[in-house]
């Protein structure tokens, strides 16, 4: 059967919305709304592309703790099969309090230390073995070329670090077959000040350059020739996490469906204007028929 796969460490988030500051020390404020939801990266991409009708497998570190169990039940829920590569007795999801002001959020954090291991890279090869596609993570790097030469598609996305250069990441963008920078990570990893000048630089490494442009839309690069993919139209942004996960699900839905580049990247800006439209990386998205029917209208603007 087709599908795509990734590893991803879960992210659980609790959201306190509709709060008009931080609380000091000693105080109590009542948050105006609440919610429980996975946060970004792999696993929110995953599910996204669950909720597209797409097979998704997820590999991750689940443990015994109840914030586990709430992930696994939200990947079952949405589509995706979870394989747990986790056999310790801790909490390895990363749990993230997060208060939203109308200024500015906070954030406190906490997950037990739960290294990479050989072990773990080696379930995560096995269990990636005929993916059509598979979402890479630099933590497991060392698995990658197996899979592209047997014939997955390796596609990379990136958050941002301060050390970001062509020379740390050459390893990675050398085997991708796609990467989805927004337009400050190009920018930077190529030492470069527009995402035209950085899409120049990145297709030495790709055939296709694609850079996200956020409200904008997207830069498609193919040999010198450059198209802005149109962002939705008229969008309310509420909150912008989780909008390059929510991007990269409707682009890869695109690559799955063997659709050209221009119609993956009009995929990911529905799906990432989607998803900035609620609090959190998955309280906003589209069903397979959603996404299809406002492609359909957007592809004039497309044509334009």
């Amino acid at each position: 059967m087709k599908k795509v796969v990734g590893f991803g460490k879960t992210n659980v988030d609790l959201l306190y919305t509709g709060m008009p500051r931080v609380p000091r020390e000693g105080e109590e404020i009542y948050a105006q709304g609440f919610s429980m939801q996975l946060g970004g990266g792999v696993p929110a991409t995953l599910i996204n592309l669950g909720r597209l009708s797409v097979p998704c497998q997820i590999q991750t570190l689940l443990g015994k703790d109840q914030f586990s169990a709430f992930a696994k039940g939200q990947f079952e829920g949405n589509g995706v099969t979870p394989h747990n590569l986790y056999q310790g007795d801790g909490m390895p999801v990363n749990l993230t309090s997060a208060v939203i002001t109308p200024r500015d959020r906070a954030f406190i954090s906490y997950s037990d230390d739960t290294p990479i291991t050989q072990q773990i890279q080696k379930e995560a090869l096995a269990l990636s073995q005929g993916a059509d596609i598979v979402l890479m993570q630099e933590e497991l790097l060392p698995i990658y070329q197996t899979l592209k030469d047997q014939g997955s598609l390796l596609v990379y996305d990136t958050g941002w670090r301060e050390d970001m250069s062509l020379a740390s990441m050459e390893e990675v963008l050398l085997m991708a077959d796609w990467y989805t920078p927004n337009d400050k990570e190009a920018m930077k990893i190529t030492g470069t000040d527009s995402p035209q000048a950085a899409a120049r630089v990145l297709a030495d490494f790709f055939e296709t350059v694609v850079i996200k442009l956020g409200k904008e839309g997207c830069l498609l690069y193919q040999h010198g020739w450059e198209l802005i993919v149109p962002a939705m139209p008229d969008v309310p942004v509420v909150d912008t996490t989780g909008a390059g996960d929510a991007f990269l699900a409707g682009f890869t839905y695109g690559l799955f469906h063997g659709a050209e580049p221009a119609l993956c990247a009009l995929y990911g800006n529905i799906t990432g204007g989607t998803c900035v439209q609620a609090v959190g990386c998955l309280g906003s998205y589209v069903t397979e028929e959603e996404l299809l029917k406002k492609a359909d209208q957007m592809k004039a603007l497309l044509r334009g």
